[in-house]
């Protein structure tokens, strides 16, 4: 008896390695898969500049940073953006200011995939070998209606679709949106707040992204970056001890042997 629907997704025709160089940029999701990358020793810029929850606001951080990372993930929140009355210019962030002082608009799916495309553009000019994953963050927003947020989320599935096939070796779509919609399709698997994935919910769509994107070499890497990584999260009673220090020692020198056949860097002892 099966008693969940799972989400099927393809092999992509690139994998991601040990240490990779990554950017997340994208809604509130984009941090929390983005953390999971941090932690496990990716070289990962999550949202240098904030949040940034619409394909247009995605492209403005492109254009304010100078990376050049091998992967490049955006995580689509909405098509709704807000326009600046004075100067007619689209915002990232309306800092608190009066909600007169702005225009609210949706993108069309041309806008969208035309932001998106722009920002792809941009970091190919930079690195002719990176790679983009386009996903939809399963976050719905409430202050539209659920209907309303449905058809913003419908507009990024298909502005995401559509670029996938402009750039077939370049971008892969990741079905977070799905994933948390029809596998994970249960309250508790959300956050008190009924709206948002739970920390369970986002560990198991990290998996599934590991599933589908990681190299064996990087689940080489992985395996023994896990130990140490719990060892240098360790925290003793006593923290001058013998015992304690000579724990460190070990765990230190572990994580140097791994940094010389890794890109990572040392630890002085």
């Amino acid at each position: 008896m099966q008693l969940q629907t799972t989400v099927s997704i393809p092999k992509p025709s690139f994998t991601i390695q040990p240490c990779e160089e990554m950017i997340f940029v994208g809604s509130c999701f984009a941090d929390n898969i983005g953390r999971c990358f941090v932690e496990e020793k990716f070289r990962a810029n999550v949202n240098p500049f904030g949040v940034m929850y619409n394909p247009a606001s995605i492209l403005h951080t492109i254009q304010r940073i100078d990376d050049k990372p091998k992967i490049a993930v955006f995580t689509l929140g909405t098509n709704h953006v807000y326009i600046l009355k004075e100067t007619g210019i689209i915002v990232d962030n309306c800092e608190k200011k009066p909600h007169n002082l702005f225009i609210e608009k949706a993108l069309s799916i041309d806008d969208c995939a035309s932001f998106l495309s722009e920002s792809i553009d941009i970091l190919l000019s930079r690195c002719e070998e990176v790679k983009i994953i386009l996903t939809v963050s399963p976050i719905r927003y409430a202050k539209y209606g659920f209907h309303e947020s449905q058809l913003s989320k419908s507009v990024l599935l298909l502005a995401a679709d559509a670029v996938a096939n402009k750039y077939p070796d370049i971008v892969s779509y990741f079905p977070a949106y799905e994933l948390m919609n029809d596998e994970l399709r249960d309250y508790r698997f959300y956050a008190s707040d009924m709206i948002h994935p739970s920390e369970q919910a986002v560990d198991y769509i990290y998996e599934r992204f590991a599933d589908t994107y990681f190299s064996d070499n990087t689940r080489t890497f992985l395996k023994e970056w896990q130990p140490i990584k719990r060892a240098l999260a360790h925290r003793p009673f006593n923290s001058k001890s013998d015992e304690y220090k000579k724990f460190r020692n070990e765990t230190i020198i572990k994580y140097n042997e791994l940094a010389k056949r890794y890109p990572l860097d040392s630890i002085k002892e």
